[in-house]
């Protein structure tokens, strides 16, 4: 056996198929012939299966290539004809071929994608408190509100391109694929597309400002009040955004279902409620409660200051300077870490509170609480939610068709019949708000349960005695001024 290893080595187009045969047929006698291996061709040619590459194997040693270049070019030759290669062929150096290795000798093109389509849109306004500082006073600014005439660009779409056809080595084309498309989205009732210099234009149908309603772009009705809100206007309820120039007088409210932004420098003074349904509440010269004022986001709360009144938001509360006496209540409230302060009250949030000071040098008592979630509890709750819009789903659909059923016969009813069609078609539009509401609270229980957040009390500046700090059922008092991030550590407050 190992003389016979000599023989392969000095013959590359020589193959060994079975060792197991040919160690038989070395150790004993036969006079038949024995199958040991198979003499293979002088050049060998692999074609991929996209037939896109052919690759060629010169099964002979260096000095045999040398020695034959025209015979090893010609079987070449040979092995691209009776392969039907005609393109893409490449020259070689036949003498840099080295034996028993892959060469390429023919190569297709390939297709190329077509570019995706592109899609941008009108950015909406950055809700983002910004706290500037000139040396004289301090502001709370921000442009809460994108307004939006009729006909304003809201997107564009760039439509994905065709793509460049390729070939293949037998000289057939590859077709390309399309680039992929990407639907524009927006609410039709409220836009439309039209085609301008090869794009697709997304533009307003109507004034308002700029929103957005379940992950679709659209233009939110929107209802200016110039002056204040008081005698002249009343108490307002729109269902849309309302901005208000001036401010909201003592015991008058503004109840939104989109967002509201009051906007005058003297801030709110004994306001009764303020209120977004949807969207988010901006305070530009913030609030002097006296006790009564209550302020109530299904998103965000942003404000200069807050004296003496109830915020409540789902998401964060954002004060620029301080909060003297209030209860507040969000996921995270937040106050300038270099200067804002909470003197007495409760704050109340779920992951984290932060703020430069705490209590003061009355020791006024103030409890910074943060709950922590009960994942169990919100499990349970997604659920039930879950569970409650299917119902809501198949009342639905039986209001539906008794809608549809008595459309049909709109112009012959007698006035008791139209108020049953009235009432049904009410019916209807509140389970679909109900609907909207349970899946927009899945959504806030989904996030939660999917954030890693760590629980905290921040105060970077002076923690005063007075002030309580609550974490998760771990509490105490601050015996002497203090600082830092407050969170349980092995399961024991690090005050």
């Amino acid at each position: 056996m190992k003389k016979f290893e000599e023989y392969p080595r000095k013959n590359p187009r020589f193959k060994i198929t079975s060792f197991m045969t040919l160690k038989k047929a070395l150790s004993g006698k036969s006079t038949e012939p024995i199958e040991i291996g198979n003499w293979i061709d002088l050049v060998e040619l692999d074609v991929s299966l996209d037939y896109m590459q052919a690759l060629i194997t010169v099964n002979e040693s260096t000095s045999y290539i040398e020695e034959n270049i025209i015979e090893v070019q010609s079987q070449i030759h040979i092995a691209l004809e009776k392969n039907n290669i005609t393109y893409g062929k490449k020259n070689i150096d036949i003498l840099s071929l080295k034996p028993g290795k892959p060469f390429i000798i023919a190569q297709g093109t390939p297709p190329q994608k077509g570019l995706d389509a592109q899609v941008s849109y009108l950015a909406q306004a950055e809700k983002k408190p910004v706290i500037n500082e000139d040396g004289k006073a301090d502001y709370f600014d921000m442009n809460f509100l994108k307004e939006i005439h009729e006909g304003s660009w809201l997107g564009e779409k760039i439509p994905a391109k065709e793509g460049v056809d390729g070939t293949n080595l037998y000289g057939e084309t590859v077709k390309a694929a399309p680039g992929d498309d990407i639907t524009l989205k927006y609410d039709p009732k409220t836009a439309y597309e039209i085609e301008e210099g090869g794009k697709i234009v997304l533009r307003s149908k109507t004034k308002g400002v700029i929103g957005e309603v379940n992950g679709v772009l659209s233009v939110l009705k929107h209802l200016v009040v110039d002056g204040d809100v008081g005698i002249e206007t009343g108490n307002l309820k729109f269902d849309g955004s309302i901005q208000v120039k001036g401010t909201v007088m003592a015991g008058y409210s503004v109840i939104a279902s989109g967002d509201v932004s009051i906007e005058g420098k003297d801030g709110v003074n004994s306001a009764e409620l303020i209120k977004s349904a949807e969207g988010d509440v901006f305070i530009k010269g913030g609030i002097f409660g006296r006790g009564v004022t209550k302020v109530e986001a299904h998103n965000n709360i942003y404000l200069k200051h807050a004296n003496e009144c109830t915020l409540d938001a789902k998401e964060n509360i954002h004060i620029g300077f301080y909060a003297l006496g209030v209860s507040m209540f969000a996921n995270e409230i937040i106050l300038d870490e270099r200067k804002g302060k909470i003197i007495g009250g409760k704050a109340v949030a779920v992951h984290s509170i932060t703020t430069a000071y705490s209590s003061n040098s009355m020791e006024r008592k103030t409890e910074l609480i943060v709950q922590g979630i009960d994942r169990k509890i919100l499990t349970e709750n997604a659920k039930m939610l879950a569970e409650k819009i299917v119902q809501y789903q198949e009342e639905s659909t039986k209001l539906n068709y008794q809608i549809s059923q008595l459309g049909q016969f709109k112009g012959k009813m007698t006035t008791q019949q139209n108020g049953m069609y009235e009432q049904v078609k009410q019916k209807y539009n509140l389970l679909q708000q109900e609907m909207k509401e349970a899946d927009k609270e899945i959504q806030r229980i989904l996030r939660m349960l999917r954030s890693k957040a760590e629980y905290y009390v921040n105060v970077t500046k002076e923690a005063n005695p007075g002030t309580y700090i609550q974490i998760g059922n771990k509490s105490t008092f601050v015996a002497s001024t203090t600082k830092g991030k407050f969170k349980l550590e092995n399961g024991e407050l690090n005050v």
